[in-house]
């Protein structure tokens, strides 16, 4: 019986005590689990930086940014909300596009010279964490815009062989980039190439055919300028557009040796005109032989002309052909050899009722094709010498077309003989006042 009491007694204390060591064992596994969980641990740290990564263009804190270059803020890993724009110096919001997928917000007209702006707004990443958008640039100030000036009106009509010329007020050193911008259009479709001539107070480009305009032909030119690096620190000031058409085929043949001008239209003659050209004797009384261009016509136009003794004379129905003095136009005092003899200082002259005629039909672009003379037309001539090139020379001078380097036509010589003498001095008329014969 003892025997029996003291098993019991002894196997109860071994139950409670197992029980007591599992339960101790029990605690101890909790307390190990709290102070050694990974859990807990991250719970301890900083919350997660968020995901979505934002790219400015240009760079922030930029001071000389290019105000035609790319202007975005892009998210990656998320999505941009609406509030997001870009505003001037003066609090203006620039109008700008958000892409259907939210990801990019592109500034969709150009900035300013010398401008800050300063992004805002926010985007929001798939982590569902908001992302601030914030940060400002600056564009470039130019050392020097350059403007220009452009030869054809918007809805102008001109003749078949007339040049579309660009005039800038400084010079261009990068010519490519210019020209890059530059975009001519023709319908329908007429080769043609830019061409730069010489500096003359600054850079000029021309647009010619390589053959003469179809009549109808509509022409349309876009500039893209703004922002254009000209070079040496100079951009350009503006774009510019030109948009005109081409008129009915007229072409004036003028040769010497007939004493007359034939006024073609359509290859049909209009009108044949007995006339005088410039007398051979001195070099500045010889008219020019080549592809004129009638480039401005005047009711009354008085002329000077001190090398043959003559100063304001008011001339009748005078059309310019070239910028040396030429002109096709009345003189009543040769009119006894219109026909028969060349005594002019250069110009064609005609008699009243045929230069009113011929006058009636003149447009800015009309060729006059004087042949059988001693000296040809060249660029001591004037502005629009263009027809004096052949094709592949013409295209050489293109900056894109051309030899790497642009074989520019050169400058008017400061030797260049006058055909017709100087500017006439001002007078009260109200008539334009230039060189002529």
């Amino acid at each position: 019986m003892t025997d029996y009491r003291d098993r019991w007694l002894l196997s109860r204390r071994a139950a409670l005590t197992a029980i007591a060591v599992g339960a101790a064992g029990v605690t101890a596994a909790a307390c190990s689990s709290d102070s050694d969980s990974p859990g807990s641990a991250e719970e301890s740290k900083a919350p997660d930086e968020p995901k979505a990564d934002i790219a400015y263009s240009p760079a922030l804190d930029t001071t000389d940014a290019s105000p035609i270059d790319e202007v975005s803020v892009k998210v990656t890993g998320g999505v941009l909300n609406p509030d997001v724009q870009l505003t001037n110096a003066n609090g203006r919001v620039v109008t700008g596009e958000l892409s259907p997928d939210r990801t990019t917000f592109k500034i969709t007209e150009p900035l300013g010279y010398g401008g800050q702006y300063t992004w805002a707004g926010s985007a929001m990443g798939e982590d569902r964490k908001p992302v601030q958008i914030a940060g400002t640039f600056g564009t470039l100030t130019p050392d020097n815009q350059i403007s220009l000036v452009i030869n054809i009106a918007d809805g102008q009509e001109v003749g078949i062989a007339a040049p579309l010329i660009l005039k800038f007020d400084g010079v261009v050193t990068d010519k490519k980039a210019v020209e890059e911008a530059l975009k001519v259009t023709t319908t329908p479709e007429t080769e043609g190439s830019w061409a730069w001539l010489g500096e003359d107070g600054g850079s000029r480009v021309h647009w010619r055919t390589k053959d003469y305009y179809q009549p109808g032909t509509q022409v349309s030119m876009v500039g893209k300028l703004y922002g254009v690096n000209y070079g040496d620190g100079s951009y350009g000031e503006a774009d510019v557009t030109s948009d005109f058409v081409i008129g009915r085929n007229q072409i004036v043949k003028a040769d010497a040796d007939s004493h007359q001008i034939v006024v073609q239209n359509d290859g049909n003659t209009l009108m044949t005109l007995p006339c005088s050209y410039g007398e051979g004797d001195l070099d500045r009384n010889v008219t020019r032989s080549g592809i004129h261009v009638v480039s401005e016509k005047h009711e009354q136009f008085y002329m000077s002309n001190p090398a043959a003794g003559y100063f304001n004379v008011l001339e009748r129905f005078a059309v310019r052909i070239s910028n040396n003095g030429e002109f096709i136009h009345a003189n009543p005092e040769t009119i006894g050899v219109q026909g028969s003899s060349n005594v002019t200082n250069g110009c064609i002259n005609l008699s009243l009722s045929d230069a009113e005629r011929y006058f009636n039909t003149a447009m800015y672009g009309d060729p006059v094709e004087v042949i059988n003379t001693r000296i040809p037309l060249s660029e001591a001539d004037g502005d629009i010498y263009d027809w004096i090139y052949d094709w592949e020379t013409w295209t050489s001078m293109s900056a894109i077309a051309g030899d790497p380097e642009v074989k520019s036509a050169p400058a008017t010589p400061e030797n260049a003989p006058d055909v017709s003498g100087i500017p006439s001095t001002p007078v009260n008329s109200g008539a334009p006042q230039a060189p002529v014969g």
